[in-house]
């Protein structure tokens, strides 16, 4: 892979801009052409795949992800409605436990008027006595789940699979419960990190749609569903490239209309995707848009599954 990439980059010779041309101009060309076994004038979808994406990346982690999105600021006064959630909440645990120091000091704190309320003393006794729900069962640590888990008879222990969740959602409230920014901060860069391979591992799941939503086409193989899927993702590499280039542009000029010309772009991609579809697969306009429709709703529901799937081991990670 690293030997096509800088191939590619010290070879930009008529292939690529011939192949580019045809890409952005004429949806649904190239995979059509690669199906006729006209495949010497234009550069090889994996590669170029391979090169976009690397291109794709490496603007987007260098210049187009913000850094330290998530800032909790938790050194300013509460909100009148944070309050009344967090009086709420308060009032609930003392109720659960009516003899808990913690709790009652801790509505003094909520109830005083003759200062402000601020997060950081709601995170002073928040911390002393932090626990996690799981259902109707609640646990304060590891340790504690353990010890619970042991005595319990074999029918009403947790299966090893929600056992092994519920113990890495409390490792990680106790790691990081006096300092939740850096939480955040350390799974969003972990998610963001594997989103090359979220789409990497999404690809071929969007060719395997595509071949059930085509399943008549017998002349059509999965792998040329898949040329089709991959000609689709350079384009919308491409696609995003410029929607955050003009996001970016947007941000130094604050023109009002950026916003406009942003969306209109960013909608394209739904004009280009069935356009491709009407010219690879050439079924009837009513066909296609019917068939368009059954793919963003399949395509959705995919990138749902992984998308929560990546977050969780994300979550493992950090």
């Amino acid at each position: 892979m690293v030997k096509h990439f800088i191939y590619d980059i010290t070879h930009f010779d008529s292939k690529f801009f011939d192949s580019m041309k045809y890409l952005l101009l004429r949806p649904g060309f190239l995979p059509q052409e690669y199906m006729k076994g006209r495949r010497a004038s234009y550069l090889n979808p994996v590669k170029k795949y391979v090169f976009t994406s690397a291109i794709f990346f490496l603007l987007f982690f260098s210049f187009f992800l913000k850094k330290d999105t998530i800032a909790l600021n938790i050194s300013g006064p509460v909100s009148a409605d944070d309050k009344v959630l967090i009086k709420k909440f308060v009032e609930d645990e003392l109720a659960k436990d009516t003899g808990s120091v913690v709790w009652k000091d801790a509505l003094l704190i909520v109830n005083d008027t003759t200062k402000v309320l601020k997060y950081t003393d709601v995170t002073s006794f928040w911390t002393k006595s932090s626990t996690m729900r799981f259902g109707n069962k609640v646990y304060k640590g590891v340790a504690q789940y353990d010890s619970i888990q042991k005595v319990l008879p074999s029918a009403e222990k947790d299966g090893w699979l929600k056992r092994i969740a519920i113990r890495k959602a409390l490792q990680v409230n106790e790691k990081y419960k006096d300092d939740p920014r850096t939480g955040f901060n350390k799974l969003r860069d972990s998610f963001f990190h594997k989103l090359p391979y979220l789409l990497f591992v999404s690809l071929p799941l969007f060719a395997l749609i595509l071949k059930l939503l085509y399943f008549r086409h017998k002349d059509l193989y999965y792998a040329d569903h898949g040329i089709f899927s991959i000609y689709h993702y350079i384009f919308t590499f491409i696609l995003l490239l410029i929607v955050f280039s003009l996001d970016r542009l947007n941000n130094l000029v604050n023109w009002s209309f950026m916003e406009t010309i942003m969306g209109l772009v960013f909608l394209s991609g739904g004009f280009y995707l069935y356009k491709s579809m009407r010219k690879f697969y050439k079924q009837r306009r009513a066909k296609t848009i019917f068939k368009f429709l059954l793919l963003n709703l399949a395509g959705l529901i995919m990138m749902a599954f992984l998308f929560s799937l990546f977050v969780l081991f994300s979550v493992f990670e950090i």
